[in-house]
Formats: structure tokens, sequence, C-alpha cells
């Protein structure tokens, strides 16, 4: 079989599917058009988020009996139409589960501490300490949306603190030791943090709008190591102005494209431009499932359930 690389990754995914018997080529400059003149000769393609598998690429594609995704989500491929011509589909969110869980409460304990805050006064050779007089997870209540991989690995990392953990999912019967599963209306009665765990879907897609930050009850935390376009950004900028939301960690932007590798195509949206200036924003490149750990996790999932379907 051989395999089409259109995304470096971990050296050991090439090397591992050589010795299993695999041929390996890597394309990681062609643009799409060039990879579709030739993918017909392919078996099997790895990809991470360089362009979208769409239904003109997937016709053209006559010998593909799989796609293996380096990440954890599936957005940028057409699922049901690969399905329907029966290739198999590959994701690794095992690999990255645990580096998004440390993220996310990396995020939440620097809000609540004004870490960024604070060091960049001291490095300005200002020393506020009241100013900058942080609060304590303990006593709190986190709710999670989305309680998969990503979402069981947050609850996993809050173990060690004081909290109530909750989790709303569309999947019946997921909650655990870790928490316990509400409905969305529990969820937003009760909840002092909220950190998103979901993968970008028509449900998903401008989730967190007006409507939906108007039913809390309290005025909450917002961490997003998810996906960008699950929050209207105008709508929490305008949540954070009024306190509705009191501060926000954010690894994904709804600006970003798809392949997450760039953020603006034009200027800077206005939006944009107020949580940048904000001090109770925290804003990350969409790094939360990239530590040098996953990157080898990754890959080797990959690896492994190629290895289980097709040797």
């Amino acid at each position: 079989m051989k395999i089409l690389h259109l995304d470096t990754n971990h050296s050991l995914l090439i090397n591992q599917l050589t010795d299993l018997g695999f041929t390996n080529h890597e394309d990681y400059t062609s643009s799409k058009e060039g990879i579709e003149a030739k993918i017909h000769e392919y078996d099997g393609i790895i990809i991470r988020s360089r362009f979208t598998i769409d239904k003109q690429f997937l016709d053209k594609a006559i010998h593909l009996k799989f796609i293996g995704r380096v990440g954890a989500g599936l957005e940028n491929i057409d699922c049901e139409y690969a399905e329907s011509k029966g290739i198999y589909l590959i994701s690794a969110p095992e690999g990255n589960r645990n580096a998004v869980g440390e993220q996310a409460l990396g995020m939440l304990l620097s809000l609540f501490n004004k870490l960024n805050k604070a060091d960049r006064e001291v490095r300005q050779g200002k020393w506020l300490r009241e100013d900058n007089r942080g609060i304590e997870l303990d006593g709190k209540t986190v709710g999670i949306i989305g309680y998969g991989n990503m979402g069981k690995a947050f609850a996993r990392k809050l173990r060690g603190f004081d909290v109530e953990v909750l989790c709303y999912d569309i999947k019946p019967n997921v909650g655990d030791k870790n928490a316990k599963q509400v409905t969305l209306q529990e969820l937003q009665d009760n909840v002092d943090v909220l950190s998103l765990h979901t993968p970008q879907t028509t449900l998903t897609t401008n989730m967190v709008n007006k409507a939906f930050i108007s039913q809390f009850k309290k005025s909450f935390w917002l961490i997003n190591t998810a996906r960008g376009k699950s929050v209207v950004t105008s709508d929490l900028v305008d949540a954070l102005k009024s306190s509705k939301i009191l501060g926000a960690g954010l690894d994904v932007l709804e600006y970003e494209k798809a392949s997450f590798e760039n953020l603006f195509s034009s200027e800077m949206p206005q939006a944009f431009q107020y949580l940048i200036q904000a001090e109770n924003v925290l804003l990350t490149p969409h790094v939360a499932g990239w530590t040098i750990e996953s990157k080898e996790k990754l890959a080797q999932t990959i690896v492994d359930k190629i290895k289980q379907r097709f040797c």
C-alpha cells in the first residue's frame, strides 16, 4: 500500500509505517490541485489540516482506503461522503488529550491569579500587590461541555482541587467519577467556570452566543481549547464588558483559517482588538494540544490504528 503524507509530523510515523511494509511518499508543498492530479495512485493519506478533503478530492482518490488525520477532529474531511466510498477515517484524540487538559487548567489558574497581568507589570517596574490579588479554584463549580477525550482529560486534572465538576454532552451516560453528567440547564444554573471541549459541528458552531451566555445564572469564566467557531467573539466581548463573563482563556479563535496555520487574511476585527487589550483575557495560538510529547503520541496513535486495521 502506498501512503501520501501531506503535512510534516513526527519522524516515527513514516519510520514505523515503512517498517510495517508501507510505501511512503511526502508532498508538503504542492497545491491541492497538484495533489488531486496524483491522488489516484495512493491507498492512504496522512494529513493534519493543510486543506479540506471534499467530494471533488475524494472522487479523484479512486483507490483510497483510509485517511489519517494527525489531530483530534475530522472537520476538514467530508466524512459522510468518504465513508460512503468505504474509506476508513482515523483521528488521534488520544494523542493530545493530556496536553489539552493541562493547557485548560493552566489557562484557568493563570486567569484566576492574574499571572500574565502581574508579569507584564513587574517587567515595567510596577509592584501592585493589591491590584493582583487572585481568587482560588477550590470551592468553585466547573462545567465542561463536550465530555469525550478532551473533556475527560480536563476533569482528571481537576481531581486535585476541591471543586464540583459537571459535564454536559449530547451522548448519554458519559459521566464518570470525575464529572457528574447533567442537563445543559443544570450546568448553566450552577457553574463558575465553563470549559469547552466540543468538536466543530453544525450544533457547536456559534454555540456560545448572546442567548447562550444569558442563560447562565452566575457570572462565569470561559475557557476554550476546542474550536474557535464555537464562540461568537462579538458576543463574548459584550459579555466581558458587562462582566457576565469574568474572564476568558482562548486557545482558539473564530477568525482562524481552516488550516489553523494563520489568523487574519485582512484587517484585524474590532472584537479582537478589544480582546488583545483586555487584562482578563488570555490568548494562545491554537497550541493546547501542541506539546513535544503530544507530537509523538499523535503520530504513534495513527500508526497503531493503521496497523490494527490493515496489518
